[in-house]
């Protein structure tokens, strides 16, 4: 099978159609920045780009993305520059152990594009859709053990240009 990530596709042989996205990327590619974390889609510490949605990487099989971009934590720097979101962790320590940061990051990017295109979240109630209670409601998903959250926030504001 062949598989489009970061811009590069490669070709899968003999991978088990039973392979998730997220075992694909770490053991037959190599990327490691997804996580496993629950392995049930709760935690979001897998969490990477599929066409430039955010997804659960753990829950969707590999075999069935053949046609889809997957963009990994790896792959949202440009030309060696961070990308806004990861300067934004950086410049704001939004991270402690590191090892939900890059799901947080990928879900970040996505939730900011959700954003920019005007979805609502369940706590949308002005045209202010990155405030700080915005964030948190768009973020929920992603989990973090060491509670960095608190930095979390304005780095993504950061990131939003705010």
């Amino acid at each position: 099978m062949r598989l489009t990530v970061n811009g590069a596709q490669h070709h899968l042989v003999g991978l088990d159609p039973r392979t998730t996205l997220l075992d694909a990327l770490r053991e037959r590619l190599r990327l490691t920045g997804a996580k496993k974390g629950c392995d049930h889609g709760q935690c979001g510490a897998c969490t990477v780009l599929l066409d430039g949605r955010r997804v659960n990487s753990c829950l969707i099989l590999a075999i069935t993305q053949q046609d889809a971009a997957v963009t990994t934590v790896e792959g949202l720097a440009d030309m060696g520059e961070p990308h806004p979101v990861q300067q934004g962790f950086l410049d704001h320590d939004g991270f402690q152990c590191g090892y939900c940061t890059p799901g947080q990051i990928c879900s970040a990017v996505g939730m900011l594009d959700e954003a920019a295109q005007g979805w609502p979240s369940a706590v949308t109630e002005t045209d202010d859709l990155l405030s700080d209670a915005e964030i948190r409601e768009r973020m929920s998903g992603n989990l973090c053990r060491c509670g960095a959250y608190p930095n979390m926030v304005p780095a993504i504001r950061q990131a939003a240009g705010r």
